[in-house]
């Protein structure tokens, strides 16, 4: 049902590299890329295509070509994340390289959070590696090939983002999964922990946020696992889902920065 065949380029100059923001754990956000490859039908940054209106998620790119040049004038503080609105390691950046060169100008001292559904990451550790404090992050879920296909037709699988995680342990980078999008029936949160415990410095954690994952989602988890939908749709269901999760996670015994539930709080602290 997915296919990329061509995707539209649209190169523009942007005015800042860094950008306010009010995510948790994060005071700025810089987004060489708008618009992401990867087109996973559940993206919360699917609202973009209200001001970018060059067609389906996943086959326009708006590219800040002149950010590497403003990176380097700009110097912000506190913490930097990469990126809100676009994957900086999805498939075009292997053409363009515009991450790595934004990286590359960067200044060092920037405190730096990186986040991706690529393994394409794992090209950049030589510049990971001129950086005082940076974290990069891969978000991972278990969700079984035909289940990708559909909804995350073009990321790294799961498989090579686990390892990608274990690359940047070795090579002793602080690394982090962020476990996401937690869907009940979909999603195995005890078995990605066994999984990638040996080798994650820590953890975020993020339940499925149905309403910001769009009609096109919704009606497809709705035919094909209603009984997920169910559970995701009504308050007290998914409450008592969510609790049990958290119950396994805070049992595990390993570090986690956040729990991100949408209801009935944005975030849970740990």
């Amino acid at each position: 049902m997915w296919g990329l065949i061509y995707v539209q380029i649209v190169r523009i100059h942007a005015k800042r590299a860094f950008t306010p923001t009010k995510i948790p754990g994060a005071d700025y956000v810089i987004n060489q890329y708008i618009g992401c490859q990867h087109a996973c039908m559940y993206c919360y940054a699917r609202f973009m295509c209200k001001w970018y209106n060059y067609g389906e998620w996943g086959s326009w790119i708006v590219v800040k070509e002149n950010l590497p040049k403003l990176v380097k004038k700009e110097k912000v503080k506190g913490e930097v994340y990469m990126s809100s609105v676009s994957d900086p390691y999805q498939p075009i950046e292997k053409q363009l390289e515009l991450t790595r060169a934004v990286l590359q100008n960067m200044d060092k001292n920037i405190k730096l959070g990186i986040l991706t559904k690529s393994s394409m990451v794992l090209r950049d550790i030589d510049v990971f590696k001129q950086f005082k404090d940076i974290e990069i992050g891969l978000t991972v879920n278990n969700f079984n090939k035909d289940i990708k296909k559909e909804i995350e037709p073009f990321s790294s699988d799961n498989k090579k983002r686990l390892e990608a995680l274990k690359v940047l342990h070795e090579e002793g980078i602080k690394n982090y999964a962020f476990v996401s999008p937690i869907i009940p029936g979909l999603t195995d949160v005890e078995k990605l922990i066994k999984e990638s415990r040996s080798f994650t410095d820590f953890y975020w954690f993020e339940f499925l946020n149905l309403r910001a994952s769009g009609k096109q989602f919704k009606q497809w988890l709705k035919q094909n696992w209603p009984e997920s939908y169910k559970k995701v749709s009504d308050k007290s269901k998914i409450k008592e889902y969510m609790n049990k999760v958290i119950d396994i996670i805070r049992k595990s015994n390993i570090s986690v920065r956040g729990i991100v539930t949408h209801y009935p709080n944005f975030v849970i602290l740990k």
